[in-house]
């Protein structure tokens, strides 16, 4: 028969039921209070008396969390919002869709004489939307071939296929829209991309966003290049309400910078680690190994991290965007992409571009100059804003 145990016992060594029982007749408090979080209502909360240990509360708590835990609720939770601001990425994409507007004439009085000349044109406000040539060759071949099997007989159904072929590009490739943070505390997204691109913007706005939903956000100013930069990233900190992180002096190391950053996160149970970056040519390699060291000190900290590394890219760039993604994907390894300023272009087609060309998802796009317009990227919402 056991003896009673002495104050310094872990909880190790027995089962979580005996553990309670022992606890009564002890000086041991085990008391489940539930989070006022409703992101975390469904996991207890354990407070521990001065000589218990949580480790094995800690193991089962891992379990849960990559099961139905406080990030994969964020990142759902974003997702949902995107379909109820419809409307926004509908406005954000007028430009494009103006551009798109002339495949509805073409197709308004359709006959199957006239198919070579529509789908030629058709191919053209494709091109001019830059769709990228591989892409719209693919499209129109699939609807001739459609056309030709008798398939598609009018032109509102060669407009379903048209949107369908978009949808499925957006779909096969670029499935994993969500962001995906894991389980552990804190989950750490690196931004990185060219100068000018929208970086400290987009992380300003994304910062508003999951704050909205709940979480606890640390933002981190590594963009050490740029005099203004931190300065910049201070008053987004202020206007969202968000802690800040920054050099303690001049010409500090951005890697320094982001590895302090993140063990404040650890140490004081951010849920989320803002990662600025200096911007950057994907064509100075230097510069972009430091990316490397910036990735592997996030990673000394926090096993795993950075959880996301988006890539923020100029919608007015179109197609010349493709060569910054895939340099840059090269060197840290792309999880997804910001697309800002997508409402002053008409070159939305870019976004399927990117996807097809090199199978990573667009997670967030840019489609306004206020602090909600950054929206997360919903492919079928998408879709409908071009093809109205």
């Amino acid at each position: 028969m056991l003896s009673t145990p002495s104050p310094s016992l872990h909880l190790t060594q027995f089962s979580l039921p005996r553990a309670i029982e022992m606890a009564s007749s002890t000086q041991f408090s085990l008391t489940f209070k539930p989070s006022p979080s409703p992101l975390f209502s469904n996991f207890p909360r354990t407070r521990f008396g001065p000589f218990t240990t949580a480790r094995p509360i800690a193991s089962r708590f891992k379990v849960l969390s990559s099961q139905t835990g406080f990030f994969t609720r964020l990142g759902r939770l974003i997702k949902e919002k995107a379909k109820s601001d419809v409307e926004k990425i509908f406005s954000g994409f007028s430009k494009t869709r103006d551009n798109l507007a002339v495949i509805d004439e073409l197709l308004l009085y359709w006959n199957l004489a006239d198919t070579d000349r529509v789908l030629d044109e058709l191919e053209e406000a494709l091109l001019v939307s830059d769709f990228g040539p591989r892409i719209t060759i693919k499209i129109v071949e699939r609807l001739r071939e459609d056309i030709l099997n008798g398939k598609l007989k009018s032109g509102s159904e060669i407009k379903d296929a048209l949107k369908r072929s978009v949808l499925d590009l957006l779909t096969t490739k670029g499935s994993n829209t969500e962001l995906r943070l894991g389980f552990r505390k804190p989950a750490v997204i690196m931004i990185v991309g060219v100068n000018g691109g929208g970086k400290t913007t987009s992380l300003g706005k994304l910062a508003y966003r999951l704050k909205n939903e709940g979480a606890k956000i640390l933002m981190a100013a590594g963009d050490t290049f740029r005099a203004a930069a931190s300065d910049q990233l201070e008053i987004w900190a202020e206007r969202t309400g968000c802690e800040i992180v920054v050099a303690e002096k001049e010409n500090a190391k951005a890697s320094s910078v982001l590895s302090q950053a993140v063990k404040r996160g650890k140490e004081q149970g951010f849920d989320v680690v803002l990662c600025d970056t200096s911007g950057r040519l994907h064509t100075n390699y230097s510069l972009m190994e430091e990316l490397i060291a910036c990735k592997k000190a996030v990673e000394k900290v926090v096993r795993g991290a950075p959880n996301e590394i988006l890539l923020v890219l100029d919608g007015n760039t179109g197609l010349n965007m493709l060569p910054q993604a895939r340099e840059f994907n090269e060197v840290v390894g792309i999880t997804g992409f910001i697309l800002t300023k997508l409402d002053g272009s008409a070159r939305g087609g870019c976004v399927v571009s990117v996807v097809d060309e090199l199978g990573i998802p667009v997670k967030f796009v840019g489609v306004g100059e206020g602090v909600e317009d950054l929206q997360p990227f919903d492919a079928e919402a998408f879709v409908n804003a071009i093809f109205s």
